[in-house]
């Protein structure tokens, strides 16, 4: 019996493009007024999945439900309830950004007593009001994302997928994006989101860690972490890199040294092992301390499960 609570559900998918494994047993469920995050670099499998939901390539292997239809079997049902955004929306540069919501209003077959209500509704709820009638062209990157996002809006889908929906867009933009998809769900639209931006897990309800095809970790955002079965330590100061050169060439094997930008983290295994971590960045002018994992951190882990070194 199909769980009303769950909008978008894979099952076992996978896809092959020649030799290369897109989607390799992809599982998981997006509920109800939740955001699901699928977080990974590029070649990780997020974008396939998405198009496999959207009916418009199919799995190999394994099946999908949205709202209870089979995007093979029955692809118009499910594009009547679900919105796509890919990574390059087609918006019309030469059009303004009130022409561009009637262009997917008529797109979408939005019957015409509904379309002023909505237009208005997506003005103020992007906060694109005060810039109806400017182009497109002219618009910046977090604005023309947010128009992206009312074009897929316009027809009230029960399901949003959103592909790396804020990439190339300026942090402030970004903060303002998340805020409108968690007004979204609080109405009750499901979202499933993918990004290569590891913080922007935490702004998810639950995620999935892809790799290569293949969820690493799923769970929520706080979950996470504590699967993270290392010590870690971070390293700070202007010796940074003097510090991981001989960290690199340091005889405790099974030391994973990863760069965060102006700092390090540090995993092992035991105080002995902290102990020569130590001594090895001793006058290096830098400074270190015990710290707690974060998603990232716990990615990287998942990703040496053999103890490479990043």
């Amino acid at each position: 019996m199909e769980d009303r609570q769950v909008r978008l559900r894979f099952e076992s998918i996978r896809k092959r493009y020649s030799d290369v494994v897109a989607v390799d047993g992809l599982s998981l469920e997006v509920k109800t007024g939740e955001i699901f995050g699928l977080i990974g670099p590029d070649g990780a499998g997020k974008t396939t999945s998405m198009r496999i939901a959207c009916a418009l390539i199919p799995p190999d292997e394994g099946h999908v439900r949205v709202m209870g239809f089979d995007p093979v079997r029955e692809p118009m049902k499910v594009k009547e309830h679900i919105g796509y955004m890919p990574q390059r929306f087609s918006l019309y540069g030469d059009l303004t950004v009130a022409e561009n919501l009637r262009f997917f209003a008529d797109l979408y077959e939005v019957p015409s007593a509904e379309r002023a209500v909505r237009e208005q509704r997506l003005m103020q709820f992007s906060r694109l009001e005060p810039f109806r009638s400017r182009r497109a062209a002219q618009l910046s990157g977090g604005m023309k994302q947010k128009l992206a996002l009312s074009c897929t809006l316009i027809h009230t889908p029960d399901v949003l997928l959103l592909d790396e929906p804020t990439t190339g867009v300026d942090p402030l933009s970004r903060q303002e994006f998340w805020a409108i998809l968690r007004e979204l769900t609080a109405s009750g639209q499901s979202l499933l989101v993918s990004t290569p931006y590891m913080d922007e897990a935490s702004l998810c309800d639950r995620v999935a860690l892809m790799y290569r095809g293949r969820v690493l970790l799923s769970g929520t955002p706080r979950d996470i972490p504590a699967r993270f079965e290392r010590r870690l330590l971070e390293i700070r100061g202007t010796g940074l890199d003097a510090a991981r050169r001989a960290l690199l060439r340091s005889p405790i094997e099974n030391a994973q040294v990863s760069r965060f930008g102006d700092k390090l983290h540090v995993a092992y295994d035991t105080p002995e092992d902290e102990r020569a971590l130590r001594d090895t960045v001793r006058g290096s002018d830098v400074q270190i301390e015990p710290v707690e994992p974060s998603i990232e951190d716990t990615f990287i882990f998942l990703m040496n499960a053999d103890g490479v070194r990043a």
